[in-house]
């Protein structure tokens, strides 16, 4: 029971940390695009590109994590 708990919260926290993602990137994309059509200085928009293009490698990241503790969770439910 102890072990379904911890795999089921796991399982919750990446799903939040999944959606959370998910918003930085659309937040972050909004904030570029409006940069751009401001025209920031170009060092600024460099730097927001960045921070953008790591939000976008963590969702992909995040997903994979979320299968794998749902997987888990699901061979555990199974045995």
């Amino acid at each position: 029971l102890k072990t379904l708990k911890i795999k089921t919260g796991t399982c919750k926290r990446v799903h939040k940390e999944l959606k959370s993602y998910e918003k930085e990137v659309e937040r972050e994309s909004a904030k570029t695009a409006s940069m751009r059509e401001n025209g920031a200085d170009q060092f600024d928009l460099k730097q927001q590109e960045n921070v953008l293009v790591e939000s976008r490698m963590m969702v992909p990241d995040c997903r994979k994590r979320l299968e794998a503790a749902v997987a888990d969770l699901e061979a555990l439910i199974v045995s």
